[in-house]
Formats: C-alpha cells, structure tokens, sequence
C-alpha cells in the first residue's frame, strides 16, 4: 500500500518561477523515506503541498488512497507534520501544547489525555509535562513538536528538518526516538541537511533539484554506486610529504594527518599492506566525509543548470 502518491506535482508562482515541474513520487506505506535537496530545490514546497499548506499549481497528491484535493479532511488526519521552525507557545506547558493539538483534529477529551500521556512517555517528556515550554532546552523543544505531530495518531509523519540546531548528542538520541515510532508502524518523510542522519534512518531516498526528482532509488542500491571511499588518517610519526603509492590518491594535510581517497577495487587491506611497506603506522581512521554526501553532491552537481 502507498502512504504518499504524487502524480506530476507542478507548481509556478505569479512570477513565473517554476519550484516544481512535474515530480512523481510514491512512498510504500511503512516506509522511512528521505527527500533531499540543496537549498530553492523544491522540497520545502513539496511538503507544504503535502501538508495543505501551499495550492498546487497542477497534478494530484493521494496519502493512503485520499485526494488531497477531494477528500482533503481524511487526507490531512493521516498526516502529522514537524515543521522546521518551533511553532508552539512558550509560555504554555508541555502537556497543555499536546493536548490541545488532539483538540484541532476532534479527539474527545478523555482519549487526548491518554494520546498526550502516550505521547509525551514515548518522546521521554512525562516528565516535563508540567513544565513552560521556553524553559525546555532546543532537543527537548523538538522532541514536544514531535509528540504534538503524534498525538492524533497519524499514519504517516512528516519531519522537515527535525534535528536543525541541536548538538550531535541529542541529535542521536532523537534517532532512536524516530526509528522506534517507524518501527512501531508509522511511515515517516524526512527532509535533512544532515546527510549522515538521512544515511543512518532511510531505506529509501528521493532527491530533488531544480524542482526535479533526479535521484529516486533505496539507499543501499544508491550507495553501491559509490566507487570511492574517502578517509582521514592519524599518523603515529610526521611526514614531510605525501607519499606515493600506486591505485590510491593521498593528500598530505600536515606532518600527522593524510588524506586518502580508496577506490573500491583496492580497498583498506591494501592501502594499510603498502603503508607498513614504507613504515608508515596509522593510530586512527576516519571517514572524510559520510557516504551519502558524496553521491548526493555527485547527482546535484550532475543536474545544475537543467531547466525546462
């Protein structure tokens, strides 16, 4: 079953700006889908059509089988929608910004108390419940937009940059909290900056440019393309310069630091083999930069300047 349908989804603006230019996209129910994209890509306008917050110009957007345009009501009860922006009252308490979003979509009085304490358990906030929001730190601030989303019980969950300013700590923390609600059944779309929390969360990726999907595909068949793995070495004793070796492209980048771009037909066992041979000991490896960023800069690069 599809959670998200969109049939070429277009949008221009009484300027003549093009933000989308015909996207199809579908999103299998249960999912957890990344939609990636620079900046003035189109994604943030794909969501605000999703979510009833911007008109299409033209095509049809179905979420589990509803019309948005023909049954906007049902449509919009299976969405709940993290905005990027904190969007609540600071001076309300958590349990109050909860449970008076049940109230918007008709949820009786005595199930909303019951929704919002499920709610507010499964972000980890009950125990904040009675707390003004504007004393919440900015991962506890998110994880209240998250519970607000829930607490009608949504069946798919919209998050548009839910980790933005929250340090890497909290930002892991609330992965845990986002793959547990898509474990427990509800599909989520998340849009990110952070190419390494799309990578570490989604079985499946679109990204848009240009107001065009130009990469649609599941994240472990999109990284099997990458042919490059590139990484940082520390050295145990400085070198004055790079040194040479055949099948591999390293950078010196001070007396204790290398770059070395490893392509998959030679590998780590290799590189490390031909380091020992001219006596050079690594004390630690890390990544560069993180899988995904690169094929995703690799696609947007490719597609700079198409139009239509």
């Amino acid at each position: 079953m599809k959670a998200l349908s969109i049939k070429n989804l277009k949008k221009k603006y009484a300027n003549g700006f093009e933000a989308l230019k015909g996207i199809d996209l579908d999103v299998a129910a249960g999912d957890f889908f990344a939609l990636l994209g620079p900046n003035g890509a189109g994604k943030s306008t794909t969501i605000g059509i999703i979510s009833s917050l911007v008109t299409a110009s033209s095509g049809s957007v179905s979420i589990f089988g509803y019309d948005l345009d023909a049954q906007r009501a049902q449509a919009k009860n299976c969405i709940g929608l993290v905005p990027q922006e904190i969007n609540f009252s600071q001076f309300e308490t958590v349990h109050n910004i909860v449970f008076t979003q049940a109230g918007y979509y008709g949820i009786p009085r005595k199930q909303a108390l019951i929704n919002t304490e499920r709610c507010l358990k499964q972000m980890q906030l009950w125990d904040k419940k009675d707390t003004v929001s504007r004393r919440l730190s900015g991962g506890m601030k998110r994880r209240v937009m998250i519970a607000r989303a829930l607490v009608h019980q949504p069946r798919l969950l919209i998050l548009d940059e839910p980790t933005a300013g929250v340090d890497i700590e909290i930002r892991r923390s609330m992965w845990d909290l986002m793959r547990e609600v898509n474990r427990q059944g509800t599909t989520i779309i998340l849009t990110t900056h952070y190419l390494e929390e799309a990578e570490s969360l989604c079985r499946n990726i679109a990204i848009i440019n240009n107001g065009e999907i130009v990469e649609n595909s599941n994240m472990a068949q999109l990284l099997s393309r990458l042919h490059t793995d590139h990484f940082i070495l520390d050295l145990a004793q400085p070198l004055a310069q790079a040194p040479v070796m055949n099948g591999f492209d390293i950078e010196w980048v001070n007396e204790n630091t290398l770059n070395v771009a490893v392509p998959k037909t030679e590998g780590l066992n290799k590189l490390f083999a031909e380091l020992s041979l001219q006596n050079i000991n690594v004390i630690s490896l890390k990544n560069k930069s993180n899988r995904l960023e690169q094929l995703f800069m690799d696609v947007v690069d490719a597609n700079k300047g198409i139009a239509k």
